[in-house]
This record gives structure tokens, sequence and C-alpha cells, in this order.
């Protein structure tokens, strides 16, 4: 099974033997491991190195993985997966709500841990040589780069997680075209989950990158909802 080359991860849990294990697994597979024992912990480390995605558990003693998983949303992208011994939808929502990438309940088989930390990083855009002339999509005072998957305001580039990232190629792959909550969930590669629950985690990062791009996000302008098609994404 291929990983990512050298990609560098941050274990946070506050369970030692856990850390151990994870850390020694994921470094027989190729990557440069990290590890933290709480929130406290991550903090220090998260200000000083940059990950290419962050492996967390939720239930730890003092500040929790949702509490933190919030927290490092307001000022970074790096991609979250939380661990957690709660398999209820709510729970995987409110994970998703704080800014989570993806959600695996505990017990888990290390393959399928392995699985998902790929298919996030997957998700993460390849850089472009600047010399390549960009396409661009208008969403008001927003811009999208096409090819470089960046979101600008102006002179300022908008923070993306990995998801939304991935949610704005998609669209803008196929811009003024509806894509169904089953085509989303399938290219967002969501997997361990009841239909449901997981076409209700697309509700919810609809409603995260909304708030990124619209002026007033519940009358959205740019990203819409169709009726009994699914969403599209509508630029200038």
């Amino acid at each position: 099974m291929t990983t990512a080359p050298d990609a560098h991860l941050l274990i946070v849990d506050d369970d030692e033997r856990i850390r151990t294990l994870l850390r020694k697994f994921l470094v027989r597979h190729g990557f440069l491991v990290s590890v933290a024992r709480d929130a406290a912990h991550a903090r220090r480390i998260l200000s000083g190195l940059e990950f290419d995605l962050i492996v967390m558990d939720v239930m730890m003693l003092g500040e929790d993985g949702v509490s933190l998983t919030r927290s490092l949303r307001e000022t970074m992208s790096t991609p979250i997966l939380l661990l957690t011994a709660r398999g209820e939808t709510d729970d995987r929502i409110a994970g998703f709500e704080a800014g989570a990438d993806d959600y695996l309940p505990k017990p888990f088989e290390p393959k399928e841990l392995l699985l998902r930390i790929n298919a996030i990083l997957r998700r993460m855009p390849e850089p472009v040589p600047v010399s390549e002339a960009p396409k661009v999509l208008s969403l008001g005072s927003f811009r999208y780069d096409i090819e470089r998957a960046e979101l600008w305001q102006g002179d300022e580039m908008v923070r993306l997680t990995a998801t939304e990232n991935q949610l704005m190629r998609i669209f803008a792959a196929r811009p003024a075209e509806p894509v169904t909550r089953t085509e989303l969930v399938e290219d967002l590669g969501r997997g361990g989950e009841a239909g449901q629950a997981q076409e209700r985690a697309v509700d919810v990062q609809i409603t995260r990158l909304r708030r990124k791009i619209e002026a007033d996000p519940k009358q959205p302008r740019y990203l819409q909802t169709v009726r009994g098609a699914g969403y599209m994404l509508a630029p200038d």
C-alpha cells in the first residue's frame, strides 16, 4: 500500500500505549510521526512545526479533541482526522462542524486508519508551477484559482481545509451543473458510515464552505442548493 512520501503526521492522544502503537505502525508505513500527550502539548508542537495531517483522539483529559479542532481551524487548514470511542452520528457531525476532515470510531483496524489517512492526503492540492496560466472562477469578491486550488479574497488567501478544497475542485470542474449528494459522498471518499450519515456529513461541509464564500450563507448566491438535485456552484 502506497503512502504520501515523507508525510509528517502528528498523533494527539492521552493514552501512551495507543500513541506508541500508532507511531510504530505509521512509521513502518513510511510516515514521519510526532506525538503529543494532550491538547496543550499539541499546541506547543504546532507552534513550531507544520504537519501534513493531525490524527487526534476526541476523548482526552483536559481540552478534548473537538474543542482543539475548532480552535486550530481559526488559524490553520492542516487536515484533521478524529479518533473516538463514540460511534453515534451526532458525535460525528459535531466533529465535522468543528472542522475535522474525517472521523474514525474506535475500535478500528490499523489498515482502515491507513486508508483514511491516505485518502485525506490525496485530497490535498498538488503544487502548480508558477509559469502556468491560472484558470480562475469569480465568486463576487472571491476568486478561485482552479489550477492551484486556492481561494482568494482580494490579496488575502482564504484558508480551506482538505475537504473544503476537494469540494471546490469538484464544483469547479462542473460549474453551473448540479452535483448530487451521493456523488459528493463518493468523490470525498467517505466510508464506514450509513448513507444518511454520509450525506449529513456532506451537508455540514457545504455549510462550512458557504460561510467562507457567501455574503449571506443562509441565502447562498454562489454555492446553491438545487432542490431534488444536490448542490451547484454558480460563478459570475
